[in-house]
């Protein structure tokens, strides 16, 4: 982002992961199962019965952060999360999860994953769906002449 918004200059996103599932333990501890980066699938369209996307931030301040997965042209929410509630402590870090149920992915291509903090634009991620049978949608970079 070339800009900051003066409401979220104390804030910084460190990383986000994809997984199947997020799980508490004990002491507080978060654990990750199944952390991915593309979806590699025999057939599409795919459905996925549970997934998260995990937003792990640092900063100060209190925030509202939203995710939603866009289709690669732009034009269509595949899925939108509610809107919740995260709190930094000054120094702090803060961990924000959003699980989806049910999510169909109707086609390959690079899917578009927003976060938004307080209804504005924060980063984009790309999560690339892709047919093993089609082996140019494997990889996430492009060939550059």
């Amino acid at each position: 982002m070339s800009e900051v918004d003066p409401n979220t200059k104390n804030l910084k996103l460190l990383y986000t992961l994809f997984c199947d599932d997020v799980r508490l333990e004990a002491g507080n501890k978060l654990s990750f199962m199944g952390v991915f980066q593309n979806i590699m699938v025999q057939q599409l369209p795919v459905s996925l019965i549970k997934f998260a996307i995990v937003n792990h931030w640092q900063g100060s301040g209190s925030y509202l952060s939203e995710v939603r997965i866009l289709t690669p042209d732009r034009q269509q929410a595949v899925v939108v999360s509610q809107p919740t509630p995260f709190e930094i402590s000054s120094g702090g870090f803060a961990d924000n999860i959003s699980f989806f149920v049910n999510v169909t992915f109707p086609t390959a291509g690079r899917y578009v994953v927003q976060t938004l903090v307080d209804s504005t634009l924060y980063q984009e991620e790309l999560l690339t769906v892709s047919d093993v049978n089609e082996p140019e949608m494997v990889g996430t970079s492009e060939a550059v002449n």
